[in-house]
């Protein structure tokens, strides 16, 4: 089992996005423009309501996949194929754009910080036009498991220790993990070889993979982690503890065509999204779906 090493630590850019939202973006920027399958990475976290109240009114997707991963506070989500509710701490929002969908995203003003993520997901050729589809799980239907040592671990999608994680049937087969680390302790997680891997610090501190010391890189919040080919990651904290997210994904080796929010394979494509857009005519009818 190869220990997969650091390939590089990215600080996240300062942003806006949606009407005014403040955030943090590690990928979808000029550092790393994409980590197929992955298309962005965003990290909105603030105790001031005005950083985060405005937003994101209804927008088009296309081709994607988005994933709402709420630590604290709680936001409202409509769409335009149904689906309406409330996302809050500890809850995920998985959501199939496919061949198109119009949603929103709305903060509620919040006593304490308004924390989340925000994760893109390229979808395959030939599930790009699918039927969209929605995916909202809370809390209490995450599994989590304790380890040695106190480590904690919310299998939001993948297997860890033989237990599944709540969301299933993604194109990227995906892993997502939310893994809190007690000071002193360690934490080894086998990936697939081959996939996209990654860890977003968000809490604390950590040594990650190894180096020419066996010591690992230490990597502080709030950093992203892009780590080089292998089996298994591993993890070990100092006098500090750690909170992080850990996602791998299998990458498409596709062409891509991207244009803000529709992600396809030519331009072409892109071109008649725009079209329909500007005709009134998005969503467009969809093909059934296929094999996941």
């Amino acid at each position: 089992m190869q220990t997969r090493n650091v390939l590089k630590v990215i600080e996240p850019q300062t942003t806006s996005d949606g009407a005014g939202v403040r955030l943090k973006r590690s990928i979808g920027t000029r550092t790393l423009d994409y980590l197929d399958p992955f298309l962005l990475f965003d990290h909105f976290g603030s105790d001031a309501p005005e950083d985060y109240i405005a937003g994101f009114p209804m927008h088009p997707h296309r081709g994607i996949e988005t994933v709402t991963y709420m630590i604290s506070g709680a936001v409202d989500h409509r769409d335009s194929i149904g689906n309406a509710g409330t996302i809050e701490g500890g809850d995920i929002q998985w959501m199939t754009a496919g061949g198109g969908i119009m949603h929103e995203e709305m903060p509620h003003r919040s006593d304490g910080v308004m924390e989340g993520f925000q994760l893109w997901v390229n979808l395959p050729a030939r599930l790009k036009m699918t039927t969209p589809r929605y995916q909202n799980v809370p809390s209490d239907q995450i599994p989590e498991i304790e380890t040695e040592g106190a480590v904690r671990t919310r299998i939001i999608a993948g297997t860890v220790n033989g237990v599944r994680g709540a969301v299933s049937e993604i194109a990227a087969d995906p892993s997502y993990l939310d893994v809190s680390m007690p000071a002193g302790t360690s934490f080894e997680q086998p990936v697939e070889r081959g996939h996209s891997v990654f860890a977003y610090v968000f809490d604390g501190a950590a040594r990650f993979g190894t180096d020419e010391n066996q010591t690992g890189h230490n990597v502080p919040a709030t950093r992203l982690v892009v780590f080089k080919d292998g089996d298994v990651v591993r993890v070990e904290t100092d006098d500090k503890p750690v909170r992080f997210l850990l996602v791998s994904g299998k990458p498409l080796e596709e062409p891509m065509a991207r244009y803000g929010p529709f992600v396809m394979n030519t331009e072409e494509e892109i071109y008649h999204t725009i079209q329909e857009i500007r005709s009134g005519n998005f969503p467009a009818p969809v093909v059934p779906d296929e094999t996941r």
